[in-house]
């Protein structure tokens, strides 16, 4: 993965407040007129608000860190039937896979299927999954190329349509002629929100989730949560870890296997190494580890 480490001398330092300016926009009020003005105000200049900006967001170039067309994966982007519309996503095997593999879906944030998480995609299938990205905007017309496009036609989505959508593609995954029939979920930010969500809604055929600071799922649905659950937090992450002592007090209510990481120094976005204001690699490699650790064993 990508090292951001070593921030250049001439780069702004990132505080919380413009992290938190940045979570802001990206999540709740989707104006990015007024978070440059507000940001602006803070940092000075709109040039400087403009590299803030791009250290906080994460970076295109940054995104490719297993090639599209590295000879150790196969990748290609197919439809398929879900919650009777059609749906499209980025399937990725190992090129050496003799016999039928474990499926891992990997959701992606509230800007659609990205660059970033094709990449992230083509690195869980080198783990030895098949892997599966769905574009959960594609009846929308598909993920954007501008990422500002991309969370406004998040905002028009249907959330109940695509929970629904979501678990036809685990039962779809499950029946694929690549796949052993078990099927984990992981995803990031919104994507972790739907790992929860779908967890509750694929009942006892989805078999482990490992969602990424996403928001939490109604204490009502939690006791549908049959998929052994691993869930990875950021220490200064308030808008979504305030839903954590529910969230987990119904995990135990219902007699959830779970296991809860909550990783020290780290923002919201800690895995995204394409941030350079919020990647730790340290943290990111722990949380994969344990992630695909996971995943070997709940779907073997």
């Amino acid at each position: 993965m990508t090292d951001h480490s070593e921030t250049p001398k001439d780069t702004p330092k990132i505080t919380q407040e413009m992290i938190d300016l940045y979570d802001d926009y990206t999540h709740i009020t989707l104006d990015r007129r007024a978070y440059f003005k507000k940001l602006t105000a803070l940092v000075g200049t709109t040039a400087t608000a403009a590299v803030v900006t791009d250290m906080i967001s994460g970076s295109k170039a940054a995104a490719q860190i297993v090639k599209f067309d590295d000879p150790r994966i196969k990748g290609q982007m197919v439809k398929y039937p879900a919650d009777g519309r059609e749906m499209s996503g980025y399937l990725v095997t190992p090129a050496n896979a003799t016999g039928k593999l474990p499926a891992v879906i990997v959701i992606h944030e509230n800007r659609g299927l990205t660059s970033h998480i094709q990449d992230v995609t083509r690195r869980m299938a080198l783990e030895g999954f098949v892997a599966f990205g769905p574009d959960f905007l594609f009846p929308y017309g598909g993920a954007p190329s501008d990422e500002d496009a991309g969370r406004a036609l998040h905002a028009k989505m249907d959330r109940p349509k695509a929970i629904a959508d979501g678990a036809a593609t685990v039962k779809w995954l499950a029946a694929h002629a690549a796949s052993n029939g078990k099927v984990g979920v992981t995803g990031f930010c919104w994507g972790g929100g739907m790992s929860n969500a779908i967890a509750a809604a694929a009942g006892d055929t989805l078999k482990a989730a490992a969602p990424y600071y996403g928001p939490v799922p109604p204490a009502a649905e939690v006791p549908k949560i049959k998929a052994r659950m691993m869930l990875h937090y950021a220490q200064n992450d308030d808008n979504i870890n305030k839903g954590i002592p529910e969230y987990e007090a119904a995990l135990k209510a219902a007699g959830t296997k779970y296991e809860l990481f909550t990783y020290e120094g780290t923002q919201h976005a800690f895995n995204n190494d394409g941030s350079m204001a919020r990647y730790n690699k340290a943290a990111a490699d722990l949380a994969w580890k344990r992630t695909v650790d996971m995943f070997k064993k709940e779907l073997a």
